[in-house]
């Protein structure tokens, strides 16, 4: 059993083919930052010694392995938040097993939420493939 990243992106923004490669870049940064804030240390991604920080498991089926990346789209936003609530039913914890991303709308989107954001994706950190299957089955392939 191999281990993946699911992204789960709105359709319904239509957001540049670029501007949607930066919003999925802030998904793999956002699961990185909250690991190294969990574990209250510094971010030093060249150091060798991460490894022995992130379970056994997670290394060898993701990390030393293939990198398997699934990006599916939402039709829109409570599309998207129904992938939040089969990450609850599934006991996976907001910001350590998956989280919300929001944009700033400094460049394409219009703000949607009171404080000026929009909601763009949910990502999840490395999960075993039967796991990230039984959410993703509910959503197509990004095209």
């Amino acid at each position: 059993m191999g281990y993946r990243r699911l992204f789960i992106m709105r359709k319904d923004l239509k957001m540049s083919p670029g501007k949607l490669a930066a919003q999925v870049a802030h998904c793999t940064e956002l699961y990185w930052m909250n690991f190294f804030k969990a574990l209250s240390i510094p971010t030093a991604i060249g150091d060798r010694s991460i490894k022995t920080l992130i379970s056994k498991n997670i290394y060898d089926n993701y990390i030393n392995n293939s990198f398997v990346k699934t990006i599916c789209e939402a039709k829109n936003r409570s599309h998207l938040l129904k992938a939040k609530v089969l990450a609850e039913n599934l006991h996976l914890i907001e910001d350590i097993d998956f989280g919300l991303v929001y944009d700033e709308c400094r460049t394409e989107l219009v703000p949607e939420e009171e404080n000026g954001t929009t909601l763009t994706g949910i990502w999840f950190a490395p999960l075993p493939d039967d796991v990230v299957h039984s959410i993703s089955k509910k959503y197509h392939l990004y095209v």
